[in-house]
Parts: structure tokens; sequence; C-alpha cells
């Protein structure tokens, strides 16, 4: 098994407290709404959002996978921290044991925020990750991202 961990940054107009409540505290509501394309539904199975709660996340018709299971790991509302697993489902493709996220929203000096994230893949055996997966990844990560701040743009009342 090994472990793989790439970070990223992306810089928002919005600030760290919206953005947090928006994409992370509402999301699960949010996100299917504006993305149904890449987020049918999520529904906890246990828990209602606090660290050890686990949800179901049904993608969309636009995603190559069905379904994914996630384990709240962190929630820290003061400092708009957040991490999750990625514990079941076929995103793991059967030749990974876990992925891993943290998310970080700071002030940036501009007024908006700096989004920082950790990404943790856990590999089944020696099977290595390929860079164009990782940043397929990532790019959708940031389309979902950037769809929640042009909401909030649009939406100035929301949040």
């Amino acid at each position: 098994m090994g472990v793989f961990t790439y970070e990223s940054e992306v810089v928002t107009t919005i600030p760290p407290a919206k953005m947090f409540k928006a994409c992370i505290l509402d999301g699960d509501k949010l996100i299917p709404k504006i993305v149904p394309q890449a987020f049918k539904s999520v529904e906890y199975i246990e828990g209602n959002g606090e660290p050890g709660s686990i949800k179901k996340v049904t993608f969309g018709e636009g995603s190559q996978f069905n379904y994914m299971k996630q384990k709240v790991e962190a929630l820290d509302k003061e400092n708009f921290v957040y991490s999750y697993s990625v514990i079941e489902g076929d995103a793991l493709m059967n030749m990974l044991e876990k992925v891993t996220y943290e998310t970080k929203l700071e002030p940036s000096p501009a007024g908006g925020s700096v989004c920082k994230t950790t990404s943790k893949y856990y590999t089944i055996g020696d099977f290595e990750l390929k860079e164009e997966g990782i940043k397929a990844g990532k790019e959708k990560a940031l389309g979902m991202f950037k769809a929640v701040e042009a909401y909030l743009l649009a939406n100035h009342d929301a949040y």
C-alpha cells in the first residue's frame, strides 16, 4: 500500500465564512441543486454531518461513477476546516482503500478567501496513481467550487 498526497489552492472573492457555509455546511443540499449533472443526491446513513457521520453521495447522469460513501473525519466551524474520507463506492475503482480530503478556507489579502485542499490517496497493493487521473479529479473539484462561487455571486442574499 502507498499513500500519495496532493495539494491544491483556489482563490475566490467570497469570504471564508460564506463559502464554508455554502460549500461545506449546506453543500449536501446546495451542490446537487446547482450541479445536478455531477451530484444527484446526498443522504446521511449515520449521523447528521458531525465527525463520524457517514453519507452516501449518488452521482448525476454526467458522471462515470454511480455512488460513493463518505465519512466525516473533522468539522471545525470556527476555523473553516473540513475533512472527510471516501470509504466505499465505484469511485475507488477497487484500487484505492480510501481517499481523504482536508479543506481549509483562509482569508485572502484581497478580502475573499483561499481554499487549500490536501488529498491523500491510499492505494491497494502496488497500484500507482497516474497524474492525469489526479488532474481530472482536481478539475472536477475546481468546477464544483467555481459553480458554488458563481451561485453566491449571482445570489448575494444567499448565506
